[in-house]
């Protein structure tokens, strides 16, 4: 008996439960992330001002260390799903070690960097000097988790690459966990103040490590892959890395520039752009979901040469996407009265910030499609198109943001150009999915 040809329907329905099977569980892996920070601000915050200012330097300081090392999650995440479309698993596995390997390298080097300079990093940013000796120290600590971070982005790449995101959720809401616990244990319990704080994160994250590199390993050991470095392995992931390093990077300085210009527009500005700002990156988490289901499915489809499931996924997650930037928009809009006394009681902030929540709103869509297109052609191992594309739209924001205080314009004028930045990542990113040059079939690029 011949079994019916599937419709576009049931098309449709099997995707839909692909990404909810990855999206939802990497939605919640995403959201603990951040609350290491949380823990640590809520902990140190009951010791003094001192101390908390002190964070206040460090903590951007290391996160800048660790999330410019995203294309490990990113690069990995594609090369291992790849190979799992392919069928050979062990070699998925061995491109995964590769990824470990590479991060151990790179934390390494970093933490050779910061443990000398940190002194030096903290003055640069600013910390006062009552807050400097805290920061210091806070740094310093801190800085020993850095390769083990570094080695939970590798690993959770190729647990992506492998279709499981449940797994990081399951050891990121265990690193959250222990980490809460340990603050409040070493900086209270045990009297070690905000290098207690500092100790907790980083056996949380080591420990986060540790459990990772179990999971790695026996599969290894199961599908017969090797543990040892490869030289010439390494050097192919980091290959694949430099140009998603080159759009982070390009991401990271118009975050920077925003925040420059809106500093320099008034208090109440920069304050209702803390809010913002903090406000947009916490919806991107529940798009960037859907990009890291992206990233895993189209990897998987290509890999097995399957055209024309890699085409239909990217179609359906793109209606994902826009719904998902719907969604979002209305509920900015409507919940913004319960959420904005919750930030801020100063009028004048008020008056900055509500409409400049209504451009965020109005936004969420376009950023849906981003994100979404993102994610597949990183899927796609599409690198170099992403860093020059990125680059494109850094050139065209930096001027426009620029010229919002030279022309008197305030935050919302400075978030339309932020609107103006994800309208142009949109087009590029269109473009290249249109032109169908993504598009590179076979276990590797």
């Amino acid at each position: 008996m011949t079994q019916a040809p599937a419709t576009p329907r049931r098309t449709d329905r099997r995707h839909d439960r692909e990404i909810i099977s990855l999206a939802l569980p990497a939605f919640g892996a995403l959201v603990a992330e951040p609350l290491f920070v949380m823990v640590d601000s809520a902990v140190i915050g009951h010791l003094g001002t001192r101390q908390l200012a002190g964070l206040g330097v460090a903590a951007p300081l290391l996160t800048t260390a660790v999330s410019v090392f995203v294309f490990l999650a990113y690069a990995t995440t594609a090369a291992v799903a790849r190979r799992v479309g392919a069928g050979d698993r062990s070699a998925a596995i061995r491109q995964g070690v590769d990824g470990i390997w590479l991060a151990l390298l790179l934390g390494a080097s970093v933490l050779a960097v910061v443990l000398p300079t940190a002194p030096w990093l903290v003055d640069v940013f600013g910390a006062s000097a009552t807050a400097a000796p805290y920061a210091t120290t806070y740094l310093r600590i801190s800085a020993l988790g850095i390769p083990a971070m570094l080695m939970v982005l590798a690993a959770t790449g190729v647990l992506r690459g492998l279709q499981d995101t449940r797994t990081p959720l399951y050891v990121a809401v265990g690193g959250f966990s222990v980490n809460a616990a340990l603050n409040v244990g070493l900086v209270y319990g045990a009297g070690l103040g905000i290098a207690g704080s500092a100790w907790g994160t980083v056996i949380a994250q080591c420990g986060m490590a540790a459990v990772y590199l179990f999971v790695v390993v026996r599969g290894a050991r199961r599908h017969g892959a090797s543990l040892r470095p490869d030289a010439a392995g390494i050097r192919a992931c980091a290959q694949a890395g430099v140009p998603l390093l080159v759009r982070t990077l390009s991401l990271r300085a118009v975050l920077m520039i925003a925040t420059a210009v809106a500093a320099r527009l008034g208090d109440a500005e920069v304050a209702a752009h803390q809010i913002v700002i903090t406000l947009w990156q916490l919806l991107a988490f529940a798009l960037d979901a859907i990009a890291i289901a992206g990233q895993a499915i189209i990897g998987r489809y290509l890999g097995a040469d399957d055209v024309a499931g890699a085409k239909a996924a990217c179609r359906r997650m793109v209606q994902w996407g826009i719904a998902s930037g719907v969604v979002l928009g209305l509920l900015v809009v409507f919940t913004r009265p319960l959420f904005m006394p919750l930030f801020t009681t100063d009028p004048a902030v008020k008056d900055v910030l509500l409409p400049t929540l209504l451009v965020v709103a109005l936004t969420q869509p376009v950023s849906g499609i981003v994100f979404v297109l993102d994610g597949v052609l990183m899927g796609a191992g599409d690198g170099p198109y992403l860093a020059w594309a990125m680059l494109v739209t850094l050139a065209l924001f930096a001027p426009a943001a620029l010229l919002v205080p030279v022309a008197g314009g305030g935050l919302t004028a400075l978030w339309w150009a932020m609107a103006l930045m994800m309208t142009v990542r949109m087009l590029t990113l269109w473009t290249r999915t249109r032109s169908g040059r993504w598009i590179v079939t076979g276990a590797s690029r």
